[in-house]
């Protein structure tokens, strides 16, 4: 398995420190606002690393929350809340989104504010190695005291100095210096340190708590690649100059950033997708599709038309799934659940399901590649349509096998109502469906017709076959599309 280093540039061999084990970090959310389209597409693509690595691995994944910030600040007088109602409304409606995104949840999810006394010590290893100073109350690392300083980036001293600057309030001798620790202002939170009240520079937490939970030298540390420059830069220089210990992270990788028609997504200019208003008019597994379509190192581009064109080719996905539900007579939550899933990854007894099994093994082991991965996921759906075209048969649970491994990993195919959803929802989508199936019989095809389109609307998708009708939840429709 390969994957791109952004410090060396160069693809590597994963080599874990410990056999069998991945530890990932992931830089979480600043929690003072609701996630949009540019969060989705560093998660969604760090849940499918993830996903890919737990087949082989044990796999511990760790994103942490930043509830301390100037924003959740200025949020927090701007709703008359305090910072820490602030971060903990946003930080669950970041959880739901991700959820209903189907990203796994990370298995800890660390808060700044629950180890600003680490964060403290660590500042003070930091000093007395000689690599940062007080002053005024605040506490700067001097990044010339670090000769590898900008080795992430690939920028030296003096291209870092171009275009740096000292900002009013700040008392830093070099103004390509950065923050380890700010001075109290008032009216905002603070805690208590050996240079005065303050809280952590942002850089700071994340060297913190991604040691806190692993140690120096784990495998994998991920974020966007706005993050290269200073965010991750700076978290090598303190967590390397707190320990005198190398490396920090073996592996670093970022994902790319968005466009939206040609342009760089940026919140500050509203140039953004947020995601509620995408969840409400698309389904989470076209959203994943649309992400996994680019590799997560390039940048990618975002239309409305991209996301309809994921729309159907996820609806081909259930209908794929529904027809080899019905050749092998089970229902079809089961076809990409785990009872039918051998988990082997690849290699199974019949050939076509593991020819497509081992096209996706292909890509994801070359710094995983999505975009071949659906490539092959399409690829497999075609091939084995025309086989049940021809009345064979006999491959459909190696099929049905495929498509769960697929899904295991990308996570595209639309779920089918288990029966412990909303029971409400369920009852009346069962009504609604008995009310059309008695027009239909009366020919009253009109009713028919606007039930069945008014559940569309609602996001339900009902399909009739010769066993009889099913429904399926999937994305809200506009009225009169």
């Amino acid at each position: 398995m390969r994957l791109h280093n952004t410090e060396t540039g160069a693809l590597e061999e994963l080599e874990p420190r410990r056999p069998g084990h991945v530890d990932i970090y992931v830089c979480g959310p600043t929690v003072y606002g609701p996630p949009h389209l540019g969060h989705a597409r560093t998660v969604v693509s760090f849940d499918m690393i993830r996903r890919w690595l737990r087949r082989r691995n044990d796999v511990t994944f760790v994103s942490n929350y930043t509830d301390v910030d100037d924003k959740i600040i200025a949020r927090a007088r701007q709703e008359e809340r305090t910072p820490e109602e602030v971060a903990r409304t946003y930080e669950a409606v970041w959880l739901d989104t991700m959820r209903r995104l189907r990203v796994l949840d990370p298995d800890k999810t660390p808060r700044a504010t629950e180890a600003i006394d680490r964060m403290v010590s660590m500042i003070a290893e930091i000093i007395a190695r000689g690599h940062a100073y007080e002053s005024g109350g605040d506490v700067y690392f001097d990044v010339s005291s670090f000769p590898t300083y900008g080795r992430l980036s690939h920028q030296g001293l003096d291209d870092l100095r171009v275009g740096a600057r000292v900002e009013p309030g700040e008392h830093k001798r070099n103004p390509e210096d950065f923050a380890l620790w700010k001075a109290a202002k008032p009216d905002e939170p603070s805690w208590d340190s050996p240079w005065g009240p303050g809280r952590p520079g942002w850089h700071i937490e994340c060297s913190v708590m991604s040691t806190d939970e692993f140690g120096m030298g784990f495998d994998i540390h991920g974020g966007g690649s706005d993050l290269v420059f200073p965010h991750h830069e700076n978290e090598i220089a303190q967590a390397e100059a707190a320990t005198g210990t190398r490396p920090f992270v073996r592996h670093w990788l970022h994902s790319g950033m968005v466009n939206l028609a040609g342009e760089k997504m940026a919140k500050s200019t509203g140039n953004v997708v947020m995601l509620s208003d995408l969840l409400a008019s698309h389904s989470a597994e076209a959203i994943r599709l649309l992400v996994a379509q680019t590799h997560y190192r390039h940048q990618l581009e975002f239309t409305e038309e991209l996301v309809e064109e994921c729309e159907r080719a996820v609806d081909r996905l259930a209908t794929f799934r529904d027809r080899l539900a019905a050749v092998l007579d089970v229902d079809p939550a089961a076809v990409t659940g785990p009872v039918l899933d051998p988990g082997a990854g690849s290699g199974l007894e019949v050939e076509p399901e593991a020819v497509a099994v081992d096209a996706l093994v292909l890509a994801m082991d070359d710094d995983f590649g999505t975009p071949g991965a659906v490539a092959a996921l399409f690829d497999m759906v075609k091939r084995a349509n025309a086989e049940l075209d021809t009345g064979r048969t006999d491959a459909a649970l190696a099929w049905a096998a495929a498509l769960a491994v697929f899904d295991e990993v990308l996570a595209v195919v639309p779920p089918v109502s288990d029966g412990n959803t909303d029971a409400l929802v369920d009852g009346l989508v069962v009504l609604l469906l008995d009310i059309r199936q008695r027009a239909r019989e009366s020919r009253d095809f009109e009713l028919a017709d606007r039930v069945r389109s008014g559940l569309g609307e609602l996001g339900i998708i009902v399909e009739d076959s010769a066993q009889g009708t099913r429904w399926r939840r999937g994305r809200r429709q506009a009225a009169g599309r």
